[in-house]
């Protein structure tokens, strides 16, 4: 029985994908191991968002060099889709698999073993050719599980690669993801957390014979996903605000099973810069969106991302994003420093930031946010709350998030361990996570918003 090893970088679709390849591999009688514990095959499902994930893959490939130099290293994933013969050259790297063939490891790659000619072996088809929708979610890595339920993007967005790794947009079926959920309830997994590339997106099923007319609805979906027994919550990872319907916000709202935390896209508090982003929608309808939910769900936990020194982000125009989101009721921020990536829009934009004004732009946004988390975590200080315990422990304590993701902090207790506990939020501890006391009752499954 051959030992196999899996390392996940980028997002959260990437870790449900990764833990489905696991399971096929499982199935085909491969034992998976930790990548420490000299495995024969090493799998790396790589990103490509910044130029920082590509040299994350590297560094990765040589780690598994050291750990097992006999091992083979096959790379999957957006950067392997993006630059196949660059990942080739790395030495180490024996395949390569494209966005069309990364479910297909086992049949292109046989008994993994390697090429007399230490030449890496490469499958990458264009990427028109990805086409098929593969169902995913990750299992017992973590106390929630993330359900894939979308894949690619139409949006031609000036700074981003994941068209031109992950293809057009394309969905699951509502019968197929409540299936899933189902299954993952059997698990006794207690928060499911959606994801995809776009979700807000979801409902293009090419796989039927109306190729791209949508039939489903992302508010069809949470709709059928809230009648699902067994799941206690279930979370948005992200949702662009053009998507982000009343329909939707007015749901969750009412929700027995999803929880008041929204991620959001920004980019940008410039009009001008979102122009050039080329992204959907201007800020007075993001301001909107935030607006709404905070109508309907005044704790409502609203995360943002948000890019900075992207090609035309004038000193001005920077200063309109600070304000923008300093004056806007959002708990966090994802700050995202601008990189330039092949073959992209943002390429022909002028003028372009030097590399030191994007460093001094990031961090300023990011004392933002701490600031923002802070004030959010303070408001909630009083509260009642139900908070899902994690395995996660440091120094005797062990940690959760409440269902407006809050970070909690509390004495370890092995009973807690993936419990869903109502709890009063006392107060922040000096590393700004938030204290509980003593839990006093089963939380609910009707959420406090």
């Amino acid at each position: 029985m051959k030992k196999i090893a899996f390392y996940t970088l980028g997002c959260k679709l990437n870790f449900s994908e990764t833990s489905t390849l696991a399971r096929m591999l499982e199935q085909k009688g491969y034992e998976r191991v930790e990548f420490n514990q000299k495995p024969d095959i090493f799998i790396i499902n790589t990103c490509s968002v910044t130029d920082n994930a590509d040299k994350k893959c590297r560094k990765i490939v040589r780690e598994a060099q050291h750990i097992n130099p006999d091992g083979y290293v096959a790379i999957v994933g957006c950067y392997a889709q993006l630059k196949p013969e660059e990942i080739a050259s790395i030495p180490g790297v024996d395949a390569v698999l494209g966005a069309a063939e990364k479910f297909r490891l086992a049949e292109l790659l046989g008994d993994f073993v390697k090429e007399p000619t230490g030449k890496a072996t490469v499958y990458n088809s264009p990427i028109e050719e990805a086409v098929a929708y593969h169902a995913s979610y990750s299992l017992n890595d973590r106390t929630r599980t993330f359900l894939k339920v979308q894949d690619g993007c139409d949006y031609p967005c000036a700074y981003c690669t994941i068209p031109l790794a992950r293809g057009s947009s394309r969905s699951d079926t509502i019968e197929n993801v409540v299936r899933a959920a189902r299954a993952i309830a059997a698990r006794h997994v207690k928060e499911i957390v959606l994801t995809g590339v776009n979700i807000g997106d979801f409902g293009l099923q090419p796989q039927t014979e109306a190729s791209g007319q949508r039939k489903e609805t992302f508010l069809n979906l949470i709709q059928a996903l809230d009648e699902v027994e067994g799941i206690e919550r279930f979370r948005i990872s992200s949702i662009e605000p053009n998507l982000l319907t009343d329909d939707i916000i007015s749901f969750v709202a009412k929700s027995r099973r999803f929880v008041p935390h929204f991620h959001v896209p920004l980019q940008s508090g410039s009009n001008s810069v979102l122009a050039a982003m080329r992204r959907r929608y201007k800020r007075e309808l993001y301001a909107e969106r935030v607006a709404k939910i905070k109508e309907l769900m005044p704790h409502a936990c609203i995360g943002v991302d948000v890019i900075v020194g992207h090609p035309g982000e004038t000193d001005d125009a920077f200063l309109e994003t600070y304000h923008f989101l300093n004056e806007l009721p959002v708990s966090y921020l994802h700050v995202f420093t601008y990189s330039e990536r092949p073959n992209t829009h943002a390429l022909t934009i002028k003028p372009v930031v030097p590399s030191s004004k994007r460093a001094e732009r990031s961090k300023m946004l990011h004392n933002l946010s701490d600031k923002k988390k802070r004030f959010f975590y303070e408001q909630q200080v009083g509260r009642e709350a139900s908070v899902l315990f994690e395995e996660d422990v440091e120094n005797g304590q062990m940690l959760g998030f409440t269902e407006n993701y809050v970070r909690v902090t509390a004495t370890y207790d092995p009973l807690l361990i993936n419990e869903t506990k109502r709890v009063q939020l006392t107060g922040l501890n000096p590393a700004g996570l938030m204290e509980v006391s003593e839990c006093v009752s089963e939380a609910p499954l009707v959420h406090f918003h």
